[in-house]
C-alpha cells in the first residue's frame, strides 16, 4: 500500500484579517435586512445597497488574500530571490521567516552556504506559525541540512556584525508596532550584513520609511513598483546594498 508523500504547508497569511473580512461580508447584509434605512438627524442612509457593495468588496479582498497565500506568494518569493546573484556559498538570514518560505527558497540555491530563519512565531500573522513546522517544511523540501531556525526579534538580531551575505524579509516589518522599533529593525538588518552584502525586503506599507532608516544606517536602497498581479495587498520590494568596506 503506497502512502502519499508529504507536502510542505506554508500557511495562510493574516488569517485573522481574512476571518474578519468574511464576518463583515456576512454581517452587513444581515444588518441591512433588519435595518434597511438608517436615519441620522436629517440624513437618511439606504443601508441595503451599500451593505451589499461592502459585503462584495470584503469577500473579494478575502478571496484575493487566500489566493496570495496559496499561490501568489510563491511567485513573489521567486521575484525576491531573483534579485540576488547566487553563487551557492552565501550565508543567508530570513527575518520573520514564518513557516520558512523565503529561507527554504534560498536554501535550494545553496551548495556550501546556509540559510537561517528567525521569528517570534505569531499565529495572528501566519496560520500555524511554529518553529517545528518550519523545520518540517525544510525536511520535506530536502534542505534540512542547509537551514537553521531559531526564535529571534527583528529589533535585536542575535548575530554579530557582518554575519550574512544576504538578508531577506517579507511582510514582517509592518507588524512591529512603532516607527522607532521598525527603524531599529532596519538598522539591525544593515548591521548584520557583510560589507558588499544585499538585503531584499518586501512589504505592502511603509517601505519609504524603511528606505530612510536603511539609508541612515549607511546602505544604498532602491524600491520596485508594486506587484499588482500576484500579491494582495500589492507588495513593493526594497533592494538594499551595504557598501564594501
Amino acid at each position: 500500500m503506497s502512502t502519499r508523500p508529504l507536502k510542505p504547508d506554508y500557511g495562510i497569511d493574516a488569517p485573522g484579517v481574512i476571518r474578519n473580512l468574511i464576518l463583515i461580508a456576512l454581517a452587513f447584509p444581515a444588518l441591512s435586512w433588519f435595518v434597511p434605512i438608517l436615519r441620522i438627524g436629517p440624513v437618511i442612509i439606504q443601508l441595503r445597497p451599500s451593505a451589499l457593495i461592502t459585503a462584495a468588496i470584503c469577500l473579494v479582498e478575502a478571496a484575493l488574500m487566500i489566493v496570495y497565500s496559496k499561490r501568489g506568494k510563491f511567485r513573489h518569493r521567486d521575484r525576491m530571490l531573483a534579485r540576488v546573484d547566487w553563487k551557492g556559498d552565501e550565508s543567508v538570514l530570513d527575518v520573520g521567516t514564518g513557516r520558512g518560505l523565503l529561507m527554504i527558497g534560498a536554501a535550494k540555491k545553496l551548495s556550501t552556504g546556509k540559510a537561517v530563519g528567525i521569528d517570534i512565531w505569531s499565529a495572528k500573522d501566519l496560520s500555524g506559525n511554529a518553529l517545528e513546522k518550519t523545520l518540517l517544511n525544510a525536511a520535506i523540501e530536502g534542505v534540512r541540512d542547509r537551514v537553521a531556525v531559531q526564535s529571534g526579534d527583528a529589533t535585536a538580531i542575535n548575530f554579530p556584525d557582518g554575519s550574512f551575505d544576504v538578508v531577506l524579509s517579507n511582510l514582517c516589518l509592518h507588524n512591529i508596532p512603532t516607527r522607532a522599533a521598525r527603524d531599529k529593525a532596519c538598522r539591525e538588518i544593515v548591521r548584520v550584513l557583510k560589507p558588499g552584502g544585499k538585503a531584499i525586503i518586501s512589504d505592502f506599507i511603509r517601505t519609504a520609511d524603511y528606505a530612510k532608516a536603511l539609508e541612515g544606517a549607511g546602505a544604498e536602497v532602491s524600491r520596485s513598483g508594486v506587484d499588482v498581479l500576484a500579491t494582495f495587498p500589492p507588495l513593493r520590494i526594497a533592494e538594499v546594498r551595504k557598501p564594501p568596506a
